[in-house]
């Protein structure tokens, strides 16, 4: 499956199917969620952090392509990603774009 930013596919002919999310909502337990409190003190890369907001990712993307295969799409334009605060601990991570069929 084809996933681009770019609005258009150039030089090629599609139809537009639809529009194709995926999200996930992640937390981060106790434990890990202390230990990156005490590295805010002292800077540097939460670490657990980047890596939960990655698998976060993954998983909107694979969700959202899913969608699109059950749709028979070929590709899917104009992906954006974003992401809120649930609570203090908790994010969600949604990815949107339309999905499209080759001519």
């Amino acid at each position: 499956m084809k996933i681009v930013t770019v609005e258009s596919l150039q030089g090629v002919q599609y139809e537009e199917l639809g529009v194709v999310t995926g999200s996930t909502i992640r937390a981060k337990n106790m434990f890990a969620d202390f230990g990156q409190q005490l590295k805010g003190i002292v800077g540097g890369e939460l670490g657990s952090y980047t890596d939960m907001m990655e698998k976060a990712r993954e998983i909107a993307t694979q969700r959202m392509v899913d969608q699109a295969v059950r749709m028979g799409a070929d590709a899917i334009i104009g992906v954006r990603y974003t992401t809120n605060s649930i609570m203090a601990q908790a994010a969600e991570v949604l990815v949107f774009g339309t999905a499209v069929k080759y001519k």
